[in-house]
């Protein structure tokens, strides 16, 4: 959330947010649509290096128009990092009126000239 509100007040954009409830991502219908034309383009072929699976993933298309775009993504991400509390209540968050807990959007904070 805090890398959120940092790219909302660089970009000047509102980001919103909704996370699927944890436990339900068997039900997303997208992950369903992309993933059994992903598997199709992959059977048979062994996933030795992540390299292969990325390649296979990216290659995969259908009739209908649908691909699917594959990157690896080298970054190096901090674990661990802790927000404090104080850092948590500066966020300019919205909650939804449905679900706040998994649907809200950070808006940009306005920032002070010195």
């Amino acid at each position: 959330m805090k890398q959120l509100q940092e790219f909302a007040n660089v970009t000047g954009l509102s980001v919103h947010v909704s996370h699927f409830p944890s436990g339900t991502s068997k039900w997303n219908k997208i992950e369903h649509k992309m993933f059994c034309y992903i598997s199709k383009n992959w059977r048979g072929k062994p996933l030795v290096t992540i390299e292969t699976t990325v390649e296979l993933i990216a290659s995969t298309t259908t009739k209908r128009g649908l691909r699917i775009h594959c990157v690896r993504d080298d970054n190096v991400y901090n674990l661990g990092e802790t927000v404090t509390d104080t850092e948590f209540n500066s966020l300019n968050i919205v909650r939804d009126v449905f679900h706040g807990e998994w649907n809200y959007s950070i808006l940009p904070q306005e920032t002070k000239v010195i």
